[in-house]
């Protein structure tokens, strides 16, 4: 496809999102928030794309779109709440995966005049286009445009798309290949994993029929604790032709030892503290056993969980680089089990909490368990970057520095040059690391904003460099307070991002 007919269809999955995006109007008034909205509007996208995709014999005869659709009034609303009961019977639906989205599926929906309203903006959009486009790619849109409302809440947990496709790039998924993401979200590692692999083969067409299958059906694998998120990643692997093994439960119970062992792990797992101060139930785990820190005990699970020379990356905050106790036992045993090869550190808001600091972690599964990490290499993508945020959106091209350093083995062992302290890209000896208790909370480059404060004399800009330092501490603690607060919800790699 030409570079002018890929632009032009970014701009008409981003038409056909806003729009879809624009009927939470219609619901705000039936007492659906936002947080709510992207799963209603999820049971009626997917009737839609059912008849859209040719796909509607997954759903029992009287349970399709254009049924629903010529309803009026009462009837309809009525009919509604009768087909979400039914599609999450096991005696109505024979597929499975139809039968899982729609279990215990509720509709928030009083008014009959809001239901007709989405049915009929829903047939009015550009479905041609939509399905030119891909209609996966129309609902990752939805997803992200859930995540960059702030007043959905979503954004936290939702990890950014340009990251994601970053780390896949680097990681190189193959055919054949287990790959799963503990902390699913909205599948978007995994979709981004798939895309990447199809690319690769024409669309699998490379591969023979039983390399095909395998990366249909039995290629991924993972686990999503929240029951709506759940639903969100199924249809979006749904949507993109991936018919994987993903459950609704959560990983560190025994739910997570039955996932199995894998070639590659990608995941944003969620941070804080496991509800009700919980601790884990595996009973693998031995050096997070005791603690309720869930990234902590999460990385414990991925470790435990890849093959030997089987490789992971997965995003935490920066205190799992430096915590004591637990933390620090967890990086030493780390890094006798695996080659922690690459950290890096990630710009400042580009995730919803924007207080909250964050690192991705690159390492390779020894084939011993112990003496695997030699050296560490770090990139700091943090010092001296733009704001990101709505008006400095983060791209993919913002990695391209660090693709180049990271280089064409996705184990990290292309040759590469250590940059110095004025460089971006540094090594770390093991033993230097040792000398630091372990501590992996390395910085070397400083902020021209924090050079500029050095030089301030005037007591006014003192006082205003003070503010604002008060104001992101401010923020910073909002944020990790509502890491402890909130429920489970770990919309990740997403997408759908995730």
């Amino acid at each position: 496809m030409a570079t002018g007919e890929l632009a032009r269809g970014a701009v008409t999955t981003r038409d056909i999102v806003q729009k879809l995006w624009n009927l939470c109007h219609v619901l705000r008034d039936d007492g659906v928030s936002y947080s709510e909205y992207v799963v209603e509007l999820t049971f009626l996208l997917f009737l839609k794309m059912m008849e859209e995709t040719g796909n509607e014999q997954r759903l029992p005869q009287p349970y399709r779109w254009r049924e629903l659709a010529r309803r009026e009034a009462l009837d309809q609303l009525t009919f509604y709440k009768q087909l979400l009961h039914d599609l999450g019977n096991a005696g109505c639906t024979k597929n499975a995966t139809v039968r899982t989205i729609f279990t215990d599926a509720r509709t928030r929906l009083r008014e009959p005049a809001n239901l007709k309203a989405l049915t009929r903006a829903i047939d009015r959009l550009d479905w041609f286009s939509a399905r030119e486009e891909g209609l996966g790619n129309l609902y990752e849109g939805l997803l992200e445009k859930n995540a960059s409302d702030k007043k959905s809440g979503a954004g936290q947990y939702f990890t950014p798309r340009p990251l994601i496709d970053c780390i896949v790039r680097v990681i190189k998924p193959q055919p054949g290949e287990t790959i799963q993401d503990p902390a699913a979200g909205t599948g978007g590692f995994l979709v981004a994993a798939d895309r990447y692999i199809k690319d690769a083969t024409n669309d699998l067409a490379k591969l023979s029929a039983k390399a095909a299958i395998f990366q249909r059906r039995h290629a991924y694998k993972g686990l999503e604790l929240v029951v709506d998120t759940h639903r969100l990643c199924l249809m979006n692997l749904m949507l993109h032709d991936i018919d994987a093994s993903l459950e609704q439960g959560d990983t560190l119970s025994p739910d997570g030892q039955a996932l199995g062992k894998a070639d590659i792990i990608l995941t944003n797992p969620p941070f804080g503290t496991k509800k009700g101060g919980g601790r884990p139930t595996r009973a693998d785990f031995s050096v997070t056993a005791d603690s309720s820190n869930k990234q902590l005990a999460f990385v414990e699970h991925l470790v435990r969980a890849l093959k030997p020379g089987g490789r992971a990356a997965f995003v935490v905050p920066d205190n799992l680089l430096f915590e004591d106790n637990t933390g620090r036992r967890l990086r030493t045993w780390l890094m006798e089990l695996c080659d922690l090869h690459t950290i890096l550190r990630l710009p400042t808001g580009i995730f919803y909490a924007q207080g909250v600091k964050t690192n991705v972690l690159f390492l390779t599964r020894g084939r011993t368990d112990s003496g695997n990490t030699d050296q560490v290499w770090i990139y700091d993508l943090r010092a001296d970057m733009p704001a990101f945020g709505k008006t400095r959106p983060l791209t993919l091209a913002d990695f391209a520095g660090f693709e180049a350093a990271f280089g064409d083995d996705p184990n990290g062992k292309t040759p590469r040059t250590d940059e110095g302290e004025t460089g971006r890209f540094r090594s770390f000896t093991r033993s230097l690391i040792e000398e630091r208790n372990d501590n992996l909370d390395i910085a070397w480059l400083r902020d021209a904003e924090a050079d500029a404060e050095e030089g301030l004399t005037e007591p006014e800009d003192i006082a205003a460099a003070i503010i604002g330092h008060l104001r992101a501490a401010l923020a910073e603690i909002e944020a990790l307070s509502q890491e402890l607060e909130v429920p489970e919800p770990d919309i990740a790699g997403g997408t759908a991002a995730e």
